[in-house]
C-alpha cells in the first residue's frame, strides 16, 4: 500500500461539545448531535444553526435521505425525526426510559437500532444489575413502531447494522456482544471479551470500560469492536488504545486480530469507521498518552496506516462517499465562562484530505 497521510483542510467550532454526527449525501453538510441541541453545519461555509434539541444531551443523529428527514437520539431517552427541508419536527417517542447510548440506522434506512441501560450495582463485586427494561430496541425508521426489542446487560453503549440489513449486533460495559436476526429476532452469537474492561482496585472499585464502538465489516461475516484495555485503575482512563476483530458465525466466535501492542498509546476510544474502498478503516477517541488519538489501518492486515493527535477527544469519524475526506468531531473541554459571562465555543469539527503518496 502506498503511504497514506492526512491533511487538515478545513476546521471550526460549534457552540457545545459534539457526540455524535452524520454526512448528507453530497458530503456538503453535517448535522451534529451536540451537548445542546442538533445542529446543522454547511462544511463550505463554516456557518451552523440550532434545528432541534432534546430534554438532555443529544447523544446520535442520522440522515434518513430515502424519507428526507433527520433522526436524533438523546440522554433523554427519546427518538425525533425532523423533516431535512423546513426542520420541523416531525414525530418523537419516547424510546427509554434511560439515556440512549448509541443509536445506528441500517445501511437501507428501514429500521433503527438504539441501546440503553443503567450501570447499578448487583453484587458484592458490583458486577451490573439485571436490565430495567430492555437494553436493545429495533424499530421501524418510517414509522417509529418497535419490531423487537433484545435482552442484553445493562449498560449498553454500542450498536451496529451488518452491511447487508440482515443482522444487529451491541456490545456492553462489560465487553458481552450478542448478535440478532433483524427478521426473525432470534440471537444468534454471544460472547464476552474481557479486554475492554476494567475492574477498580485501585481509588475505585466498580467496573469501567466496555465496547464503546462497533462496525460489520463488508462481507459481514466478523465485527470490529473499539474501546480501552483493563487497567488496574480505572479512573486513570490510560488502558490501551484498544479495537478487535471478531469472527461472529462460527459455532465459538474468535478474535482474529487487535491492535498491535506497539502501535497504540492510551486512551478510550469511542468510534469507528470503515473507508468506502472496504480496505481502510479508522478508530478515534481521547488520548491519554502517546502520540495519537485518531488512527486509519488496513483491515486485511491490521497494521496502522497514518495517526492524527487533534488535541481535542474524537466523539465520530466519518468518511464522504467517495471516500477522499475524513470528517471528524468531537469536544475540547467544558470552559467556564469568561468575565462577560460568555462560553466559548468547544464543539470541534475537522476535515482531512486522504493523500496518497
Amino acid at each position: 500500500m502506498d503511504q497514506l497521510k492526512l491533511n487538515k483542510s478545513n476546521h471550526f467550532k460549534l457552540p457545545t461539545g459534539v457526540l455524535g454526527a452524520s454526512l448528507s449525501a453530497d458530503g456538503g453538510k453535517l448535522v451534529a448531535g451536540c451537548m445542546d441541541g442538533i445542529y446543522l453545519a454547511n462544511l463550505e461555509t463554516k456557518s451552523s444553526e440550532r434545528i432541534g434539541q432534546h430534554e438532555s444531551y443529544v447523544s446520535s443523529v442520522a440522515w434518513l435521505p430515502n424519507q428526507n428527514a433527520i433522526v436524533s437520539a438523546g440522554y433523554d431517552g427519546a427518538l425525533q425525526w425532523i423533516d431535512a427541508s423546513n426542520y420541523k419536527q416531525q414525530r418523537q417517542i419516547q424510546l427509554h426510559d434511560f439515556w440512549s447510548w448509541d443509536m445506528s440506522v441500517s445501511p437501507d434506512q428501514s429500521m433503527i437500532a438504539s441501546v440503553t441501560g443503567q450501570y447499578l450495582s448487583g453484587g458484592y463485586k458490583y458486577e451490573p444489575l439485571p436490565e430495567r427494561e430492555p437494553s436493545v430496541k429495533l424499530l421501524s425508521a418510517a414509522t417509529g413502531e418497535v419490531l423487537h426489542h433484545f435482552e442484553h446487560v445493562p449498560s449498553v453503549q454500542a450498536v451496529t447494522f451488518s452491511p447487508d440489513n440482515q443482522f444487529v449486533a451491541a456490545g456492553n460495559l462489560m465487553g458481552e456482544v450478542r448478535v440478532w436476526n433483524c427478521q426473525s429476532g432470534q440471537q444468534l452469537a454471544r460472547w464476552t471479551t474481557a479486554d475492554f474492561t476494567s475492574w477498580g482496585i485501585i481509588k475505585s472499585h466498580c467496573y469501567l470500560g466496555g465496547i464503546f464502538a462497533m462496525q460489520f465489516t463488508p462481507d459481514g461475516q466478523e465485527l470490529l469492536l473499539a474501546g480501552m484495555g483493563p487497567m488496574r485503575d480505572p479512573m486513570a482512563g490510560n488502558g490501551r488504545q484498544l479495537w478487535q476483530k471478531w469472527s461472529w458465525t462460527d459455532s465459538e466466535p474468535q478474535k482474529v486480530a487487535e491492535t498491535l501492542k506497539k502501535e497504540a498509546g492510551e486512551g478510550l476510544m469511542e468510534t469507528l469507521a470503515l473507508h468506502p474502498t472496504e480496505n481502510l478503516f479508522v478508530m478515534g477517541g481521547r488520548l491519554r498518552g502517546g502520540d495519537w488519538n485518531v488512527a486509519v489501518f488496513d483491515l486485511a492486515t491490521g497494521t496502522r496506516q497514518a495517526t492524527l493527535k487533534t488535541g481535542f477527544r474524537v466523539t465520530e469519524a466519518l468518511f464522504t462517499t467517495d471516500g477522499k475526506q475524513l470528517v471528524i468531531v468531537g469536544t475540547q473541554g467544558q470552559p467556564g465562562p469568561n468575565k462577560m459571562g460568555v462560553i466559548a465555543d468547544f464543539g470541534r469539527v475537522e476535515i482531512y484530505d486522504f493523500v496518497q503518496t
